[in-house]
């Protein structure tokens, strides 16, 4: 019996030592995140996701928007280098309309049969046909579409059809004016050319045998859809 409450009280005193150890493992087995905790972790990864997400489709349609503006303005400045060539290979040469008519080599104005029609050299003749190197090439609007057409011929007949191509769509009106003479050319307070008093129309005068010379300046206007009113002023050769 002695034994036995030597043992009891020898017990006793280790056993608060034995708690003591144990009760570090039992709080760390017990710890975890609360379900608060876990809707917070949830909502935060869903609004940057969405964040994230936003700011690649924001990026995305910019990329592609940039690729529908470069690729417009190519098709406008394909339109106008088609009209630059013509006038910087004009060639002062009249042509004869399907009526017999004598034409200038320029001509173009709300009263001219189309807005804008001129006479240029340098047409290739790489398969060596019998025609000139001389072109007469027009310009004119079908529906919302600027076309470049011309003839095979110089002086037509009624049977001969025009060749016709689109250089540009989505425009909605085409202006040009002519400037008489140079001694005439006038600058806003901007020093920007004044054509706001320049010819509208050069054709030759009804049942007139001659034709007007070559005007000093043309400015042609573009109205497109999308981008507004375009401006282009060019100069012929001097006289």
């Amino acid at each position: 019996a002695e034994e036995r409450r030597k043992t009891r009280r020898r017990y006793i005193r280790w056993l608060p030592l034995f708690r003591l150890r144990a009760s570090p493992m039992r709080s760390v087995q017990q710890r975890g995140f609360t379900l608060v905790e876990v809707l917070i972790a949830l909502a935060i990864t869903a609004f940057v996701a969405s964040a994230a997400y936003a700011g690649l489709s924001a990026v995305i349609s910019g990329a592609e928007q940039l690729q529908v503006n470069g690729e417009r303005l190519r098709d406008v400045n394909r339109a106008f280098t088609f009209i630059s060539r013509d006038i910087r290979q004009f060639s002062e040469r009249p042509v004869r309309d399907e009526f017999g008519e004598l034409q200038p080599a320029i001509s173009g104005g709300p009263l001219a049969l189309y807005p804008l029609s001129v006479t240029r050299a340098g047409w290739h003749n790489s398969l060596q046909q019998p025609r000139s190197d001389l072109q007469r090439v027009y310009y004119f609007l079908d529906d919302d579409r600027l076309s470049r057409g011309y003839y095979p011929v110089l002086d037509r007949s009624t049977n001969i059809e025009r060749l016709d191509s689109v250089i540009l769509e989505g425009v909605d009106n085409i202006e040009v004016r002519f400037l008489d003479a140079i001694d005439n050319l006038e600058l806003d307070r901007d020093l920007v050319v004044d054509s706001r008093y320049w010819v509208q129309n050069w054709i030759a005068e009804p049942g007139s045998a001659a034709v007007p010379p070559a005007p000093a300046a043309m400015e042609i206007r573009l109205t497109l859809a999308d981008l507004g009113e375009l401006r282009r002023i060019y100069e012929f050769p001097v006289r």
